[in-house]
């Protein structure tokens, strides 16, 4: 046969014997990227919840909640409340903790104030110790009062500048036990007057009297009404002087509660006159306590006071 003539091919078949060990596929770095990409997320949320206030965990979840309510009305800051970290802070290195925004600003804003108040402080002051220096010029350039400067007596106090006329053994500023002006007395206030005028600060006139008694005791006229009519017998001679009323904030009589020489209540310096050009701070005491007491009503409303000649008075006040 034809087809038998034909020779058959042979079939080869060839076996591959591996030896060694193939190279892995990289499946299992993409699988290991994965895990580690995870569990640094995972510490890094640890690390912020560890970071992160109760107050900013609030306002988180109230947002997650209902954020259209906190986007409308606002919620919890994040100085609200304490952190995982001692005193909340930005972070697990830092010591000191969180301050509200608005707690910042008045601590800022109170900062500000006290230092203004320091600076105008000082101003006054300096204001204060011109007034002193113009005062000792007028008295010392005239030659009616000159003669009178040992009996002025002028220093810094925590209320203002304090001007104190003393009074003189032989030579009073009032007559004995009454609160008639003598003539040197006159001078003295208005030139005075006249150099207070000048400055915007207000006045306080204190009345001031040695320790000897009237005759008639405390229940009749004594040193406290003798002391208020001689502090507003100077009111109106600094008036004369040019002073304008509205500048005298107070006028009162002390009698011999403040003595200037303690150790010798009887002593003539004792009876002064003292003014006191007040700083602003002692404006703003006096006007708070003016309206403390407006508020209390008075219990001797209907006490009457005495009168001048009710008792006699003693010699030398």
């Amino acid at each position: 046969m034809a087809g038998d003539s034909k020779k058959v091919q042979p079939i080869i078949i060839k076996r591959v014997k591996k030896g060694g060990h193939a190279a892995h596929g990289g499946a299992w770095k993409i699988a290991y990227a994965d895990f580690v990409t995870a569990m640094m997320a995972f510490f890094l949320l640890m690390w912020l919840l560890g970071s992160t206030t109760e107050g900013d965990k609030k306002g988180i979840a109230d947002y997650f909640n209902s954020p259209l309510k906190v986007a409308m009305f606002g919620g919890s800051g994040a100085g609200d409340a304490s952190s995982l970290v001692k005193g909340g802070g930005n972070s697990l290195s830092e010591s000191t903790g969180q301050v509200k925004k608005g707690a910042s600003e008045q601590a800022e804003v109170k900062a500000r104030r006290k230092a203004l108040q320091a600076a105008q402080a000082a101003a006054e002051s300096a204001r204060l110790k011109v007034v002193k220096e113009k005062v000792e010029e007028v008295i010392a350039n005239d030659s009616r009062l000159a003669q009178y400067k040992t009996q002025i007596r002028l220093d810094m106090t925590a209320e203002g500048l304090r001007i104190q006329i003393v009074d003189d053994q032989n030579r009073p500023m009032f007559a004995s036990g009454d609160a008639d002006v003598q003539g040197y007395m006159r001078d003295l206030l208005q030139a005075i007057g006249m150099v207070l005028e000048a400055v915007p600060n207000r006045l306080t006139i204190e009345g001031h009297t040695d320790a000897k008694p009237f005759s008639g005791g405390e229940r009749g006229y004594s040193n406290w009404e003798l002391s208020a009519d001689r502090a507003n017998a100077s009111r109106r001679e600094l008036m004369a002087g040019g002073l304008s009323g509205d500048k005298v904030l107070r006028v009162q009589g002390l009698a011999a509660s403040i003595l200037y020489e303690k150790d010798d209540p009887e002593s003539p310096l004792n009876r002064r006159i003292s003014i006191i050009v007040m700083n602003r701070a002692a404006e703003d005491r006096m006007f708070a306590s003016a309206q403390a007491e407006s508020s209390t009503p008075s219990d001797n409303e209907d006490e009457e006071p005495p009168t001048k000649g009710s008792s006699l008075p003693a010699v030398g006040r």
